[in-house]
């Protein structure tokens, strides 16, 4: 299986999602921003690694045999190559054909930063800094990775610590896992409106909606 190309979101979904979000900018000035994305990176590197990793395997499971069993395996240059091709090919197929397989190539470190990187510019092309009173918030589901960042402007990270969005962020990983993204990011946007409202991001009399409280897919 594959990552998903096509938003995994009926018209139902994305409706749910942005009332979501007016439920929770009514009780905070936050302007709340929901970002997915299939994923942040194709990660080329992966598919060479996975077909290092069996072209490895290929290579060390004959020798080992030899080694532990004296028993002589009559492989020529020829044969060897051939199966080290094939592992190594076989290796690539797999990491396009098995997420888990890819992200495991792929490895927390890479995925961590291509998704970092990836929100980074979904807050600038989505202009969530550009409230009256710097109270945008991205909330930003990178489907294929399994990873969630949530990113404040200036005037959120004023009164919300960092490490307050880690129970957002761990709704949304565990219901990505459960198949139930849709549910996860209801959830976690209703908390974030719950959270904003508690450390003082509140409503104003004269608040107005400044961007757009659809799901944005990127």
């Amino acid at each position: 299986m594959t990552p998903i190309r096509q938003s995994p979101f009926s018209q139902s979904d994305l409706d749910r999602i942005a009332e979501a979000v007016r439920a929770a900018e009514s009780i905070t000035s936050g302007e709340i921003v929901p970002y997915f994305v299939n994923q942040s990176d194709e990660y080329s590197v992966a598919h060479w690694r996975g077909g290092v990793a069996l072209a490895a395997i290929a290579l060390i499971v004959p020798l080992l045999v030899q080694v532990l069993s004296k028993t002589w395996l009559a492989f020529g240059i020829l044969e060897l190559s051939g199966t080290l091709v094939f592992a190594f090919l076989l290796g690539v197929v797999l990491v396009r054909a098995i997420p888990s397989f890819r992200r495991m190539m792929a490895g927390h470190a890479l995925m961590d930063h291509h998704v970092s990187r990836r929100a980074s510019l979904a807050f600038l092309s989505e202009e969530v800094f550009k409230t009256s009173e710097r109270t945008g918030i991205l909330i930003f589901l990178s489907f294929f990775e399994r990873r969630v960042v949530v990113l404040g402007d200036i005037g959120i990270n004023a009164k919300v610590e960092k490490g307050e969005w880690d129970a957002l962020v761990r709704t949304i990983v565990t219901s990505v896992k459960d198949g139930k993204p849709v549910d996860g990011l209801v959830d976690a946007i209703r908390q974030c409106g719950q959270l904003l409202r508690q450390r003082g991001v509140e409503r104003r009399r004269d608040d107005t909606d400044e961007l757009n409280d659809s799901l944005r897919i990127g």
